[in-house]
């Protein structure tokens, strides 16, 4: 067993209390970030004299040539160290020898698990938002595409008003967009370099923090030494936003998975992204949406777990923010490949146009519209309201809808209809009036494209 800290113990630590308290089956993750932290903390020692430049050059070899081995699959991640830090020191010293035994110098494993995490963390912020990125450039070509298709927009699952596939669309475009937003403000405030800091009191050398930070590429060095090794809120906050990503595609994936029924049949989802039923032959699931919309409650499960584990902590570090990773990988990876499906699920998406406007016309979503059209005719707006409920109940009970009564049906029910009212009531009338900054009209929706195209070359 590799472990830093026997010099103080004379007994065996208890194999099941060792294995409890362990972390490298899970930590080996970080060995990466463990030797880019410490090939930073040896060059900044040696830039202080506090190492020689040849222990520098050495140590940053062996830290090269052992990640160069793990990766090339010749050298295995020994797990019976009780960490990863352990495990690289450990097979430091065995390459190098003495000179390895000098790269924890100023340094604790509180701050550097700490900048471990930290920098793992920021590299996963940062491919995240990659990935929605190229989901919103999916998001915004079916948008370009289809601001004539129109649909039935939707409040409490019931037809509302008439719409269109962009509009649709659009609304997930910000929403993702925001997440973005949230993936820079969290790199923003979580890029400072807690190396340095020591186990909660930082160290008696003569350390440049601020060129640490520099080689690691962070804002700057942290502020507060015990800060620094014992919180995890930059983690929280990504968990938390990482949550609200996964709101956002269960939303869409619960309309893809209602489009994709056979009650409304809006959309048919790709072979690649679906799957049958072992006895049923007819049936296509679209399980990718569903299992995306499912581990949703497993990324929420990640925050809740964190912010129990953080809520009692004194400081500084404590045992317990081991319990930071496991979760917190686990809906990291869980995030990207949702992200990656669901992007290439809505890539390859068909829709069926005439299927949705004929749903649009079917909801009479298009009363709203009639009801201002009488409006217009000098009805007050309240009975013109009353005018339409009645007009709708008619056509519920002829099984009709608004634009296919005659001309004499409708002035049964109010003298002011004329001729003008099948063009006032089409879908495409419908659409093509609303005209105010992020309604669904054609003018509108393509200056929100335009500003959509701009922002994405960014």
């Amino acid at each position: 067993m590799a472990q830093l800290w026997g010099g103080r113990f004379t007994g065996e630590t208890d194999r099941t209390a060792y294995e409890f308290n362990a972390s490298i089956r899970f930590d080996r993750r970080l060995f990466h970030q463990d030797i880019q932290g410490s090939i930073a903390h040896v060059t900044m020692l040696a830039g202080q004299g506090i190492l020689g430049e040849e222990e520098r050059d050495s140590i940053v070899r062996g830290l090269t040539e052992i990640r160069e081995a793990v990766d090339a699959g010749t050298m295995e991640i020994d797990e019976s160290c009780e960490d990863i830090h352990s495990f690289v020191e450990a097979a430091l010293i065995e390459r190098i020898g003495e000179a390895g035994k000098k790269m924890h110098t100023g340094r604790s494993r509180n701050d550097q698990v700490a900048l471990d995490m930290r920098l793992y963390t920021r590299q996963h912020v940062t491919e995240t938002d990659t990935l929605l990125k190229e989901l919103l450039r999916v998001i915004l070509a079916a948008m370009e595409e289809n601001t004539e298709t129109y649909m039935p927009g939707f409040t409490h699952l019931q037809k509302a008003q008439p719409t269109t596939l962009a509009h649709h669309y659009g609304a997930y475009f910000e929403m993702f967009k925001r997440d973005r937003q949230r993936m820079a403000d969290i790199y923003d405030r979580m890029n400072y370099c807690p190396l340095g800091a020591g186990a909660l009191a930082g160290t008696t050398y003569p350390l440049d923090r601020e060129y640490t930070a520099q080689l690691l590429d962070f804002t700057g060095p942290s502020m507060n030494s015990m800060d620094s090794v014992s919180d995890r809120d930059y983690l929280i906050e990504y968990l938390a936003a990482l949550s609200t990503i996964m709101m956002h595609l269960s939303r869409f994936c619960e309309e893809i998975i209602i489009w994709n029924s056979n009650e409304y049949q809006f959309v048919e989802i790709d072979d690649a992204y679906s799957t049958g039923s072992s006895i049923m032959p007819q049936k296509k699931n679209p399980d990718i949406a569903e299992l995306v919309r499912g581990k949703t409650g497993r990324v929420y499960g990640a925050l809740t777990a964190l912010l129990t584990t953080m809520k009692g902590i004194p400081l500084a570090y404590n045992k317990d923010m081991q319990e930071d990773k496991e979760l917190s990988f686990d809906a990291m990876d869980t995030v990207r490949d949702c992200l990656t499906l669901f992007t290439g699920m809505l890539r390859t998406m068909k829709f069926r146009k005439e299927r949705m406007a004929a749903s649009a016309m079917n909801g009479f979503t298009n009363a709203t519209d009639a009801a201002d059209y009488l409006v217009g005719k000098g009805v007050p707006f309240r009975d013109a309201h009353g005018i339409i409920g009645r007009l709708v109940l008619y056509c519920v009970e002829k099984d009709t809808s608004i634009d296919r009564l005659s001309l004499e049906e409708l002035q049964k029910i109010s003298d002011k209809f004329e001729e003008d009212i099948y063009e006032a009531v089409s879908l495409k009338t419908c659409v093509e009036k609303r005209l105010t900054l992020g309604a669904p009209g054609p003018e509108a929706m393509k200056k929100v494209i335009e500003d959509h195209k701009k922002y994405l070359q960014n």
